[in-house]
């Protein structure tokens, strides 16, 4: 075999190879969620559709009823937050009347926690008073605790 055409032949065979593993990549990557519970999951959406009226709406005694005495607020911009007291004294200085939000249609993804409840993952957006745009786009993770009957808030994570 002439050096030219052999290079030509493991030329292709290496880019063969690379577009063979970014297709696998990105399929392992892209996985359709599977749930585990449609009982579960349907439950925490309809929670989440709870928080995001009273939320919306300025429901604070909603939003106390939804948030356990427990919480850890972690938020990429603002830190830790481990008073529900003063995430409602937040939220009523900085979200009531002036943001709402709005998940993301199909974006929540709900694991069971034996013994304890499930985490919540989703996208939402943020918009403003006044926000004209597509708003401001953000991931979530929440873990609910079921309490004495109740489903509540334990955790969040918030990037943005």
């Amino acid at each position: 075999m002439k050096p030219v055409k052999s290079i030509k032949i493991l030329m292709s065979l290496v880019t063969m190879i690379a577009c063979s593993s970014i297709i696998h990549t990105t399929s392992a990557q892209t996985h359709a969620f599977a749930n585990k519970s449609a009982t579960l999951y349907d439950t925490i959406v309809y929670m989440d559709s709870v928080w995001e009226d009273s939320y919306n709406n300025c429901r604070l005694d909603k939003q106390e009823d939804l948030i356990s005495e427990d919480l850890e607020f972690y938020h990429d911009q603002g830190g830790l937050m481990t008073s529900k007291k003063a995430l409602i004294e937040a939220l009523k200085k900085n979200i009531c009347g002036k943001v709402t939000r709005e998940l993301q249609a199909g974006s929540i993804e709900v694991y069971p926690i034996p013994g304890y409840g499930a985490v919540e993952m989703g996208y939402h957006r943020f918009h403003g008073k006044n926000d004209t745009g597509s708003g401001h786009f953000a991931k979530f993770v929440h873990l609910w605790h079921r309490e004495k009957g109740h489903w509540r808030i334990t955790r969040v994570i918030s990037l943005h």
